[in-house]
């Protein structure tokens, strides 16, 4: 049993690492964030057509940073066992690795309005949101890059540095979009084009940032000397670790994007409230997914110490941290739901109020997996620290894909219950992920690693 001064000792050092972890994702999500909102100053149906086409640069996106956040537990381990070298090495090859899966990816974003219309949307959302990744996909490998740099500044418990690097990243975001979509500072007025334009910016602008801090504070690391040179082992070691992440991730956010097309099917109001609503309960995931960044620390860091107490107590004070949270986050989207989607609308838009019914109705069923949301992302951040990342990514393919996306369908269209059917689906493939990967943890890794055992999707090393 874990006593109080454990629990102060381990929350406190988890919050250190991951306030400032939690407080660049919301900065990071703050970016896109800003896209909705002045999209949807700017017109209803490009505020639509972003939420399809920047849920498909997301998807591309989170699948390419799995090669990033593999450095994080990498990193972290080699770092509790004193070994600079080998997360250098880490490093060095996640950057080979998403430069490879972007030449990989880029294709099918330049192409993707056929595959818009494909999919039944709308022409003129088809048409826009074609526009939009057709300029978009530039960003996608200073995207992943900055991934890497911050996966890596993390397990070096270097987290202050991410925030104020995203935090600047916001508002030259916020800046360009203001001049890009609306046409002022003299600018072309460029609606949804514009924000793609912003986006790269940002982008760019964050990953010269960090670069040049990493030079100057991390000099002793060498991180970008004979960056040409091939290193095959932790080449190999990066990619078995990342194929898994990035598709545990996909599998997510994989659901969720398929939940935009299905309200597509809908309409362009139920789309855009559910995009809105989707936003919203994506900001309140931040503080999670910090949490869980943080886990990832901690847990690798044990396990390179061989500190399965401390893994432990560890793990535990992150979940009631995380659970805390997730009761904050229910009772924000019961009492305020109207006035939180209002934010994302011209008060003269003729559609608001169809839009903010639909979108508090939503938060409403968003409300019921904060829980289950919040567990899973837990456990997934504690099993990447101790590198068991297969298991996790069977788990999240069965529970969204077989499971979830079935039930969101069913609900939504089989039962006529529409968009709420299909955020109840999303519910349901949360619930079982967290479920599984919770037991995964305590009743088959942790023993495994307490009594001398390694994780079993830990790469050789």
């Amino acid at each position: 049993m874990m006593t109080p001064k454990a629990f102060r000792f381990h929350a406190g050092a988890i919050l250190t690492l991951g306030l400032p972890l939690v407080g660049s994702h919301v900065a990071q999500f703050a970016i896109t964030l800003t896209d909705a909102v002045m999209l949807g100053w700017y017109d209803v149906t490009a505020l639509a057509a972003q939420v399809l086409a920047g849920g498909a640069f997301f998807v591309i996106f989170i699948t390419g940073s799995g090669f990033a956040w593999a450095v994080t537990p990498l990193v972290a381990a080699a770092e509790g066992q004193g070994d600079t070298t080998q997360a250098r090495r880490a490093t060095r090859m996640a950057l080979w690795l998403v430069t490879l899966f972007t030449l990989v990816t880029f294709p099918a974003m330049y192409f993707s309005r056929p595959i818009f219309e494909a999919l039944g949307q709308q022409p003129e959302v088809a048409s826009q949101a074609g526009d939009y990744l057709r300029i978009a996909g530039f960003g996608l490998l200073p995207a992943i890059v900055v991934m890497v740099f911050k996966s890596f500044l993390s397990a070096l418990e270097m987290t202050r540095i991410i925030l104020w690097v995203t935090i600047a990243a916001v508002f030259a975001n916020a800046a360009m979009n203001w001049g890009l979509i609306f046409g002022n500072l003299g600018l072309p007025e460029m609606g949804i084009r514009g924000a793609a334009l912003a986006s790269i910016g940002t982008q760019i602008t964050s990953m010269v940032l960090l670069v040049v801090y990493i030079l100057r504070r991390l000099p002793e690391h060498t991180l970008f000397q004979r960056m040409w040179r091939p290193d095959w082992e932790a080449f190999r070691r990066v990619f078995a670790m990342g194929v898994p992440i990035g598709l545990t991730t996909l599998a997510e956010v994989g659901l969720f994007s398929a939940s935009s097309v299905m309200m597509g099917w809908l309409g362009e109001v139920p789309l855009a409230a559910h995009g809105i609503a989707l936003q919203i309960a994506s900001l309140t995931f931040m503080v999670h997914l910090g949490l869980s960044n943080a886990a990832t620390v901690r847990a690798g860091r044990a396990m390179g110490r061989a500190d399965w107490p401390g893994l432990r107590e560890g793990a535990i004070s992150a979940v009631v941290l995380s659970m805390i949270a997730a009761g904050l986050t229910i009772l924000l989207f019961l009492t305020l739901p109207g006035p939180l989607i209002g934010l994302f609308l011209d008060p003269d838009d003729t559609r608001r109020e169809a839009v903010i019914a639909t979108g508090s109705i939503l938060l409403a069923a968003a409300a019921l997996f904060q829980l289950v949301d919040a567990a899973q992302v837990m456990a997934i951040g504690v099993l990447r620290g101790v590198q068991e990342t297969r298991v996790p990514m069977i788990i999240a393919t069965i529970s969204y894909w077989l499971i979830g996306l079935p039930v969101a369908y069913g609900l939504g269209f089989g039962a006529g219950l529409g968009g709420v059917g299909v955020w109840l689906g999303l519910a349901a493939g949360l619930a079982i992920a967290a479920i599984l990967l919770m037991w995964w943890f305590w009743w088959r890794v942790f023993p495994r690693l307490s009594d001398g055992g390694t994780a079993a999707g830990a790469p050789a090393t």
